[in-house]
């Protein structure tokens, strides 16, 4: 049987107070706490800064070994690409890696792309030796630029054994439709919300201000069981973080799951 996987993308928000921790549940316990519940994070703030290895070690211990992580990639690796991004950003960030690959609670790597990593010659090239450069991790890959919806892309995808993440997101020009297929062993799906007013106009919190009904989340149903059925394990993630909505909408996907 495959394994399905519902989580939410990041934990560590303040205005998930109240709403979804205890008011004095001191920061350094959040992670312990969203444990109890669930079983799987994405961890986001890796795009920012390339951790030191002791630093992920904490969070498992802290999370009692409960969970399973998925990491963002460094941003230095997919926003701002340079010729530093391989031989010098790349090593750092895998040797962060390398406590959850130690202790068995990596899930895999996120490589997500902006809108403006288009579907180039150099930017295929670069993707490819990205992906070979980090093998064996597992690896879940994100476009957010529709260019990408191609069936040789998803070819190549499963040449090199990494998963195309599926995406529910505004419809708007150039972005990646809700479009759910396998090309490696993991399934992923990430749910941003469909918050067409702010995505472009909005800062980080306002662009995933978003609840979605259950009749939404229903939608997705028949995808995911055909992403299960083609997959050793399924992923899916709630980035929808402000206030707490990540925290309501994968407890309403557990329960739509499992009335399925």
């Amino acid at each position: 049987m495959t394994e399905i996987f519902v989580g939410t993308s990041g934990f560590s928000y303040s205005d998930w107070r109240n709403s979804f921790y205890p008011p004095h549940l001191r920061a350094s316990e959040f992670l312990s706490f969203y444990s109890k519940e669930f079983q799987i994070v994405e961890l986001n703030f890796s795009y920012y800064r390339i951790p030191e290895p002791a630093n992920f070690l904490q969070m498992i211990e802290r999370s009692e070994h409960k969970l399973q992580f998925v990491i963002k990639a460094y941003g230095g690796l997919t926003h701002t690409i340079t010729d530093q991004s391989l031989p010098v950003i790349l090593p750092k960030f895998k040797n962060s890696l390398s406590p959850f690959w130690e202790h068995n609670k990596l899930g895999a790597v996120l490589l997500q792309f902006p809108q403006r990593f288009h579907y180039t010659s150099q930017s295929r090239i670069y993707l490819k030796s990205l992906i070979e450069d980090l093998r064996p991790l597992p690896l879940c890959v994100e476009f957010r630029q529709r260019e990408w919806l191609k069936e040789s892309v998803f070819k190549k995808l499963r040449e090199m054994n990494a998963a195309f993440a599926c995406v529910d997101e505004p419809a708007l020009k150039g972005l990646m439709p809700p479009v759910a297929l396998a090309t490696s062993n993991i399934g992923y799906v990430r749910f941003h919300g469909r918050n067409r007013e702010k995505w472009y106009s909005g800062d980080s919190r306002e662009r995933y201000d978003y609840l979605y009904t259950e009749n939404e989340l229903k939608e997705w149903l028949p995808r995911i069981n055909d992403l299960s059925k083609n997959t050793e394990k399924t992923f899916i993630f709630f980035n929808n973080h402000s206030q707490a909505q990540a925290i309501k909408n994968a407890r309403m996907m557990i329960k739509l799951l499992e009335q399925a």
